[in-house]
């Protein structure tokens, strides 16, 4: 360390870099104990906000979901100036026809929703009702605080750092830079939605290749280990959850080399949405190593963003985007997605061609079990609900891991990619989907069958 290089930091820059660095480490990245539950700080204070709030939650994001289409729609009529002038506003209300027709039906099932007017179906607790007063409320306060508080792990230095030190493991096993490893950490330990904010926050910023955007939000935006315990706890099975979530781990290592090797994944195009030369950030420049050049770059990045006013007008445009961007899409594509689970035999008629592959694996009523392997593209916790009632454990245990490690479900992360501009389509999510169950799928009925 007695190199001069360190010499040249005053103790202000670095300062700058370490202490919102750490804070935002605690806040997204440290699990503490709370009431017997392992979560993460930010959750907490989502929980909070959350409880204050509960009633009135399902109102105000109906509320916001009808500012944006009521804002699209003046764009589209009016195109007034002050929205055109400003980068922010433009790129938030005035959008393509397909995300504007979303938009609109978002407000339309949340409208349906609150009032209970129109068909029950669009409205009932397995639809629109999951969506409006279960979900919208929890996205609603973790996009309040992750939205604000982001900017602490994206513009001090933090993502240089780690992205110095781990490039060797990521770039090799998982072809991504080694700045993604803090969306992995993010999303396990706290929240998949979050890391889905992060990627997308990166690829806007243009830190990351179309490619690698796709792959990171696609692969490695876990669910948080508390929506876990919930998985396996409805299945019945909570005494197994340490062999399940290493299983669930395992699984998806696996999905993670072999899925971003193939096509759609492995077809992006490996072009930045903005140029600002970070791929040649990854280069060690002679007379340094990893660690000293990743200290250089984070002192640069957090030198950059010392404006605390600064901080929390990105916060807030942040926190305006969720809100406003992808609240209507989730809601338009979760309610379609659980109404056609719900009300049509569409699923189960899309899960007829796993019944063959289930007995294949010696897995106990497969037919039962077939169903719940497509259904989780609705909604991840459909497949649970549905397995519950089936009686062997083995098919249970299955069942519960298959649908975290899926990954992609469109009442939510499917719902936030989608309205991202990470460059994925539906039919893309459709894809992966189903490469990622068949790649899953063997694991942990190989892994089922040692434990039963």
């Amino acid at each position: 360390m007695g190199n001069s290089k360190h010499g040249n930091y005053s103790t202000a820059s670095i300062l700058r870099f370490i202490i919102p660095s750490l804070i935002g480490s605690v806040l997204f990245m440290i699990p503490i104990a709370y009431n017997g539950e392992i979560t993460i700080p930010i959750a907490l204070f989502s929980g909070f906000i959350l409880n204050i709030l509960s009633d009135a939650l399902p109102t105000i994001t109906t509320v916001l979901i009808s500012i944006t289409v009521i804002g699209s729609v003046i764009t589209k009529l009016f195109q007034p100036s002050f929205i055109k002038k400003s980068s922010f506003l433009n790129t938030l209300f005035n959008v393509t026809p397909l995300w504007f027709v979303s938009r609109i039906l978002g407000m339309v099932f949340a409208i349906s929703t609150l009032f209970q007017i129109g068909p029950d179906w669009i409205w009932s607790d397995a639809t629109g009702g999951l969506l409006l007063y279960d979900l919208l409320p929890i996205l609603f306060s973790i996009f309040l605080f992750a939205g604000l508080l982001l900017p602490l792990l994206l513009n001090f230095g933090l993502l240089e750092f780690f992205g110095s030190l781990l490039t060797k493991i990521m770039r090799p096993i998982f072809k991504l830079p080694g700045r993604s490893s803090i969306d992995c950490i993010t999303s396990w330990l706290g929240d998949g939605s979050i890391g889905v904010l992060l990627t997308s926050k990166q690829y806007e910023d243009g830190h990351y290749t179309e490619r690698e955007a796709a792959v990171i939000a696609t692969t490695f935006s876990a669910v948080s280990i508390t929506f876990s315990l919930i998985i396996i706890a409805q299945v019945n099975l909570a005494y197994l959850f340490v062999p399940f979530y290493l299983t669930v781990s395992l699984a998806g290592v696996v999905a993670a080399i072999i899925i971003p090797r193939i096509p759609p994944l492995s077809r992006k195009s490996d072009t930045y949405l903005v140029d600002n030369n970070q791929g040649s950030s990854e280069q060690i420049p002679k007379g340094y190593t990893s660690l000293t050049w990743g200290f250089k770059q984070a002192i640069e990045q957090a030198n950059k963003n010392s404006s605390i006013r600064e901080f929390f007008k990105s916060g807030i445009k942040n926190v305006l985007d969720m809100w406003l961007g992808v609240t209507p899409i989730v809601m338009a594509f979760g309610t379609l997605a659980l109404i056609i689970a719900e009300f049509t035999p569409v699923f189960q008629w899309l899960g007829v061609p796993f019944i063959p592959l289930l007995k294949l694996l010696r897995v106990p009523e497969a037919d039962l079990a077939a169903q719940t392997l497509v259904v989780g593209f609705a909604d991840m916790f459909l497949p649970s609900v549905i397995a519950s009632k089936i009686a062997s454990e083995l098919t249970r245990f299955v069942v519960a891991c298959v649908s975290v490690t899926q990954l992609i479900y469109m009442s939510e992360v499917g719902g936030l990619i989608l309205g991202s501009k990470i460059p994925v389509s539906i039919k893309d999510l459709a894809i992966i989907f189903i490469q990622r169950t068949l790649v899953t799928l063997p694991i942990v009925v190989l892994i089922a069958h040692i434990i039963f």
